[in-house]
């Protein structure tokens, strides 16, 4: 029997035919999505379609991956994370908990996308920023900085949420909306 260490100990493993890659036994990963020499599927995460996870990226937990989606870099997918489409997360970001990352969503730098968040469209997470909670950010809209989304609040449009900003609470940041510096964007506004 083969074993690999994902970091908690070696565990029943092989390598991926498609690009080398280490996918515990446990994991489910088809013969058409690329694991990289790199790179990891562990536990009970699904990688499926095209998808991609290269680099050093790690796809955990019950992580799901499909479509053509990508993850590379040192980028994390765990939790109950559902990245698909064309999605892709890079860098040293990580999507985690219950988050949904779909469509043509990017995700990259430091940033966090967490709990039951949902990025789709083009909108693009960058920087230090976290969204988290319910929130969703769509459209073209951009959250980068060390920017914070979370509650049940809605970026969309072309709205641009950046620095230290946040916003919380039920708040909607829409259209060409620019939220920046230390502003803070709460409740039901």
């Amino acid at each position: 029997m083969t074993t690999f260490d994902f970091g908690t100990g070696p565990v029943p493993a092989h390598q991926h035919s498609n690009g080398g890659g280490w996918v515990a036994d446990t994991a489910t990963v088809s013969e058409t999505a690329y694991v990289g020499p790199n790179a990891w599927v562990s536990d009970d995460a699904v990688v499926s379609g095209n998808a991609k996870v290269f680099d050093n990226a790690r796809v955990t937990g019950n992580a799901r991956m499909y479509d053509n989606a990508e993850v590379t870099c040192d980028a994390r997918v765990s939790g109950y994370a559902v990245v698909y489409g064309n999605a892709w997360v890079y860098g040293n970001a990580v999507v985690y908990g219950n988050a949904w990352v779909y469509d043509n969503a990017r995700v990259s730098g430091y940033a966090r996308v967490s709990g039951y968040a949902k990025m789709s469209g083009y909108a693009r997470v960058s920087g230090d920023a976290w969204v988290s909670g319910g929130a969703v950010v769509s459209g073209r809209a951009v959250v980068s900085g060390r920017a914070v989304v979370s509650g049940d609040a809605w970026v969309s449009g072309y709205a641009v949420v950046t620095g230290d900003a946040v916003v919380s609470g039920d708040a909607v940041v829409s259209d060409n909306a620019v939220v920046s510096g230390r502003a803070v964007v709460t409740g039901n506004e």
